[in-house]
């Protein structure tokens, strides 16, 4: 197994993270939960998440379908989209050498396909955050299917840049 790498810019990431206020208040947002839901229905797929990743462990912004509010950001599949250039997918966990012994693909949650998009904070043009789905079976996009998951992870993108201080939506 591949541990999920640092980004070379951590601390400004991690200082963009802040003063977003990402983690501020573990709560799930209704507008996040709104686009996870959306991509488990439209893209018929078991989980989603939108991911904060700090320096060690990646919290759950919103999660549909894992009973989790948070994880290890070394064995994290979104720990490696963060720093992917532009959208990462394995179609078969399983056939990747970097995830075939990850616990959570040889254990619960059986991950099988993972797709995720990094978000990035516009000022600093930094990843701060992953918008993800998994699924329990292999699995490859169809045109439509990219077209409905770069989509949400857009919208997604956009939420994260207008969360104030207080962790609401402006």
């Amino acid at each position: 197994m591949q541990y999920a790498p640092e980004d070379p810019k951590e601390d400004e990431r991690l200082q963009a993270i802040k003063r977003l206020g990402l983690l501020d208040g573990s709560k799930s947002d209704s507008k996040f939960d709104e686009l996870t839901k959306g991509a488990i229905e439209k893209l018929d797929v078991p989980m989603s998440t939108l991911t904060v990743l700090d320096k060690n462990r990646e919290y759950y912004k919103s999660c549909q379908g894992l009973d989790a509010e948070y994880g290890d950001r070394a064995i994290s599949f979104c720990g490696h989209a963060l720093v992917a250039d532009g959208l990462f997918i394995i179609p078969d966990c399983r056939k990747d050498e970097r995830f075939a012994d990850n616990p959570m693909v040889i254990g619960k949650p059986y991950v099988r396909f993972y797709a995720g998009m990094a978000l990035f904070d516009y000022a600093t043009k930094i990843p701060v955050a992953v918008f993800c789905v998994k699924d329990t079976k292999p699995r490859k996009f169809s045109v439509k299917e990219l077209d409905i998951f770069l989509s949400l992870a857009a919208r997604a993108e956009e939420l994260l840049n207008n969360v104030s201080e207080t962790g609401l939506t402006k």
